[in-house]
């Protein structure tokens, strides 16, 4: 059995419990999601 995880939704879900556990670093969370989720795409997910 294979089993792949998709690299978008695990940032997604690291920067929402880094908001939850650190709400003053939203911030920075936000924009470095950002940036991730933008190179992604740029890449199609091969970073």
């Amino acid at each position: 059995m294979n089993m792949t995880i998709s690299l978008a939704p695990l940032v997604s879900l690291i920067a929402g419990i880094l908001i939850l556990v650190v709400p003053r670093m939203l911030n920075y969370i936000v924009a470095i999601y950002l940036i991730v989720i933008g190179l992604i795409g740029l890449f199609g997910g091969r970073l």
